[in-house]
């Protein structure tokens, strides 16, 4: 066999190939004589479709070619030979290429045969993947056969095959990804890293060199995730889509393309309906590789909080004096104001609505606990019964004139809501000209049904002045002054000490006035506000304009640290009840609770400090003294259906985290509160 005859003092083995591909060849070859004697083998290459010398190398190239074609079914017009790949100047030429069935230019299986050795062969071949991105690699010498799957530069997984033609190596590896294999997977508790740094790391590694806005597409591949997720935990069985499985990177684009539209189409409202995912195919595989083993949905929504805070603040929210709230504030204004299922509640500079989600959260768990449910460690996830659906669609307000933050917050109250929000792009401030807003089709679009009841909560028929809220939480913009005449005349705190129209006055001074306006008598707020106000004599008069209009029930100092690294400005929460004589009686003499927090919560370099224990579900405690931490883990209730030794092992860990918790088993500035607002007898924490 004149296929024996040109192998014979070689170390490639005919081993991988069946007798028909042998037969194919060997029946396609022809010699040819040189003018000294010499005998040359030689046949049509199946790709080139030109006369080609055979030696022990290229016959082992057409064997395979023949097995791409014939067994795997690859077109020819895939395939090329002698694939330039280019290592700064210097060029390399691999043996074979597969181009991806979508990205018609871009590598998708790379074939090395040439090299005996196995070693030396592997190590170019991954260098040849690393630098096209192709996605699969293949090493033989005809004996041998080795497959790879490129799942970062650093890391090949062997897998078992290639796919054939028209598939993916999903179907080769079969692999399940369900919720419950990505809650094991988790790299946020098996690497104890955040989302934040993940993002930052996709942010040096990929984004920055992208050519996009790092905000919108980091924005887009979290809310494809939620969506992913929160599927996937409704209904275990099913595998995450958000998951490269083996697809080559066309593939994997197209596939979270679809996912997104899926997306857009349940959660109206925070994309366009047109919108596309900007990265290109190579950058979104770096990013879903990044992301796919971070679970996003625990029972609270802090993991994606961090994120966000960035990303906002990177896109020039700080600008206007407006910074997150760190979600233990909010828990503590949460828990101190103690909201009811049947009161309203609003944010009027919303953010990433933490206040109005968390209300969310502690008047679910007290709906929860009232029917004997227990919040599990996928709360957010889970689908809400009844009445906790209907409290976040009717209950519950945002409004912010951030866009960014708007669709950040809507975003999240959709999914915590199970579809609904009432978050509103709007200016709280300039109530005025909302009616411009309203009546515009596209803002209609996204935010009339929000608006809409929104309007049945006003005091008077079509003025947007004053409302009827029961109870509002706000961290409002500091920085910059207000100067339009036209804004400051609408304000009682436009004027000064002495009653004159002033030139400018603090945003933050006529969110004070504007807030109180959205309360009903006897409702209530939490402000969070620049310490100066509560200690310079030149603000007096908005001290007595407070003291005119509600109660104030209580001062909390924040710590220096709690706002970096985007400010170190000094702030305190302000608790006020409005006056009302049945809920609230006027008086001018009476008890004020003030506290300070002492513990920082955060380094001077705005990195959280925690404790070295989770809670009972399983996220890090933040060292900070305005709570109890073991509030944030109520005693396990028994569950239907849950069996003995169930129940009993959620009770240990409880009881095993109350112990650990013993060092820190001190009341909070919250639970100091709840004492004194029982003591003084307010209508809020009345039994």
């Amino acid at each position: 066999m004149k296929i024996d005859e040109i192998l014979k003092n070689s170390n490639h083995k005919l081993d991988l190939f069946a007798k028909e591909c042998i037969d194919r060849l060997e029946n396609k070859i022809f010699t040819k004589t040189d003018k000294n004697g010499k005998i040359s083998y030689h046949t049509t290459c199946l790709i080139r479709n030109k006369e080609i010398r055979l030696t022990p190398e290229e016959i082992i190239r057409q064997l395979y070619l023949d097995k791409l074609i014939n067994e795997y079914d690859y077109p020819q017009n895939r395939i090329q030979l002698e694939y330039p790949v280019h290592f700064g100047r210097e060029v390399k030429r691999a043996d074979i290429v597969i181009f991806d069935a979508l990205q018609i230019t871009a590598p998708y299986i790379i074939i090395e045969l040439k090299k005996p050795k196995a070693k030396d062969g592997k190590e170019q071949l991954k260098s040849y993947c690393n630098s096209t991105g192709a996605t699969i690699a293949v090493w033989s010498n005809g004996e041998a056969i080795a497959y790879y799957h490129r799942k970062d530069p650093n890391y090949f997984e062997p897998i078992p095959n290639i796919p054939q033609s028209g598939k993916s190596l999903k179907d080769v590896l079969k692999q399940d990804f369900t919720f419950d294999d990505l809650k094991n997977a988790d790299k946020l508790q098996t690497q104890k890293t955040t989302l934040k740094n993940i993002v930052l790391d996709m942010e040096d590694e990929v984004l920055a060199n992208a050519g996009v806005d790092v905000f919108e597409e980091v924005f887009k591949l979290i809310f494809i995730k939620l969506f992913d997720e929160l599927e996937g935990a409704r209904d275990k069985s099913r595998n995450l889509e958000f998951k490269n499985y083996g697809e080559s990177d066309g593939e994997l684009k197209q596939k979270i393309e679809n996912l997104f539209n899926k997306a857009k189409k349940k959660w109206e409202g925070v994309f366009a309906g047109d919108d596309k995912i900007k990265l290109s195919p190579s950058h979104l595989s770096i990013c879903v590789a990044s992301l796919e083993s971070i679970k996003l949905f625990n029972s609270n929504l802090e993991v994606i909080d961090d994120a966000f805070e960035y990303l906002v603040n990177k896109s020039a929210k700080g600008e206007k004096g407006q910074y997150f709230t760190p979600r233990y504030v909010i828990d503590m204004c949460v828990k101190m104001l103690n909201p009811k299922p049947n009161e309203t509640m609003i944010d009027t500079a919303s953010g990433s609505c933490g206040f109005p989600i968390h209300t969310c959260f502690y008047v679910w768990k007290s709906i929860y606990k009232n029917k004997g449910l227990e919040a599990s460690d996928l709360f957010t996830a889970e689908k809400k019964i009844p009445e906790c659906e209907d409290y976040v669609k009717e209950k519950v307000f945002g409004i912010d004139f951030d866009e960014k933050s708007v669709r950040v917050s809507k975003m999240l109250n959709l999914i915590a809501g199970d579809g609904h929000t009432n978050v509103l792009y709007l200016n709280s401030i300039d109530y005025v000209r909302w009616d411009e807003f309203t009546k515009d089709e596209e803002w209609e679009d996204v935010y009339f049904e929000g608006f809409k009841r929104l309007k049945n909560l006003r005091s008077t028929k079509n003025e947007n002045r004053d409302f009827e809220f029961d109870i509002l939480m706000a961290n409002p913009p500091f920085a910059g002054d207000i100067k339009e005449p036209r804004i400051l005349h609408a304000y009682e705190l436009g004027k000064n000490a002495n009653g004159k129209w002033q030139q400018k006055v603090g945003r933050d001074i006529l969110f004070i006035e504007r807030n109180l306006n959205m309360l009903k008598p006897g409702g209530r707020m939490a402000i969070v506000l620049p310490q100066g106000r509560f200690n310079n004599s030149s603000d007096k008069y908005i001290r007595e304009f407070i003291s005119e209009h509600a109660r104030i029930l209580a001062v909390v100092g924040l710590h220096g640290n709690v706002f970096k690294p985007h400010t170190g400005t000094k702030t305190s929460v302000l608790f006020v009840q409005k006056w009302d004589d049945k809920l609230c009686p006027k008086a001018d003499d009476y008890n004020i609770f003030f506290a300070t927090m002492s513990e920082p919560s955060k380094d001077n370099s705005g990195d959280k400090i925690y404790y070295p224990l989770q809670d009972t579900h399983e996220h890090w405690i933040v060292k900070h003294d305005l709570f109890n931490p073991r509030m944030a883990g109520d005693e396990p209730i028994r569950q239907k259906d849950e069996s003995d030794e169930e129940f009993n092992q959620r009770l240990i860990k409880y009881q095993d985290n109350v112990q650990k918790y013993a060092e820190f088993d001190q009341d909070g500035i919250a639970e100091a509160f709840i004492e004194f607002a029982k003591a003084e007898n307010l209508s809020f924490w009345r039994e």
